[in-house]
């Protein structure tokens, strides 16, 4: 190995060395964006302090709570500006300044909206937190939803990115959503608005994507998918971006597993039930039941000398224990 390292290792960094335009080497000479750790750790302060000592290692002191949350508040707040502008200078070089004020400016307007946002955005988390402990039977407690529940974490994560996402924040929002996606295998696009009392139950699998509008006291369950049915294309074929095209979904519907409900015209009409694996790619009326008929399982009856001689391989094993 020392050999190799001796003859080969400078004409390997040399070839892996960050070129003038490289697109997937981050400099501070070239882009100097924000660094995912920079920001994921960032993400994880903003959340520990909507819910004080129930993400860190121990329980906060009482009488130390506030000054702790004012230091990690300022620190945060200052550091998450630098990220946020860092971002927004990117995008001003990829657009060529288009439309571009002060990126510092528009750093500091994000980030003191996302912070002035943070007393409503746990209120409306209460609501989430609530609407998993009345959906749930196997919950015993909101601090265990709140402790344990990867929905009420994907949506928490969520509702932080959309603030910077209605800011106008370029990478970041998107890099907290796939953060949280990571985590929880919940992928939530941080413009999809999302009413309160929402609730993801197990959550592995579940869709939504950036256009779709979810009102009040919705329900989904693992595996279901909001999502396009068609990407519209430009004479030149490319994909036009910013248009709808995912589903909305209207107050106090549940979604059952595996459901996909695909289009920007697509309504789920409130107080509506969908049924596990339906697929629909267009409006539902309020106070529907949807589902795929039930189909007919086959019953095969095991034979009667199947079913003795799995007795004796079974009085078998137990004798060998």
């Amino acid at each position: 190995m020392e050999t190799w390292i001796k003859k080969y290792l400078p004409r390997l960094v040399s070839n892996l060395s960050p070129c003038g335009n490289c697109p997937v080497v981050n400099t501070a000479k070239a882009f100097n964006l924000p660094g995912q750790k920079a920001v994921v750790e960032l993400l994880e302060n903003l959340v520990a302090m909507i819910f004080p000592g129930c993400h860190g290692h121990a329980p906060v002191a009482a009488e130390t709570v506030e000054d702790l949350m004012r230091r990690t508040l300022a620190d945060t707040a200052v550091r998450l500006r630098d990220q946020v502008q860092r971002a927004f200078a990117y995008q001003c070089k990829f657009d060529r300044c288009r439309n571009c004020g002060d990126c510092r400016k528009r750093a500091t307007r994000a980030v003191t909206a996302l912070l002035d946002r943070l007393p409503a955005i746990r209120a409306v988390l209460q609501e989430d937190i609530l609407a998993a402990y009345e959906g749930d039977p196997a919950a015993r407690s909101t601090m265990e939803i709140v402790m344990s529940y990867p929905g009420v974490y994907a949506i928490t994560v969520h509702r932080i990115a959309h603030e910077l996402y209605r800011e106008q924040v370029p990478l970041i929002p998107r890099v907290l959503s796939e953060y949280a996606h990571a985590r929880t295998g919940i992928d939530i696009h941080p413009g999809a608005q999302i009413g309160p009392g929402f609730f993801i139950d197990h959550g592995t699998g579940v869709v939504i994507g950036e256009t779709t509008i979810i009102g009040r006291r919705v329900k989904l369950y693992q595996g279901v998918t909001l999502s396009a049915l068609s990407f519209a294309k430009d004479a030149k074929g490319h994909l036009i971006k910013g248009v709808k095209r995912h589903p909305n979904v209207e107050d106090h519907v549940v979604i059952y597993a595996g459901a996909t409900i695909l289009g920007g015209e697509t309504t789920i009409g409130h107080d509506s039930t969908i049924g596990a694996n339906v697929w629909l790619i267009h409006s539902v009326p309020p106070r529907s039941t949807v589902y795929n008929q039930e189909p007919q399982p086959y019953i095969k009856p095991r034979k009667p000398t199947q079913a003795k001689n799995k007795k004796v391989r079974t009085q078998r094993a137990q004798r060998m224990l």
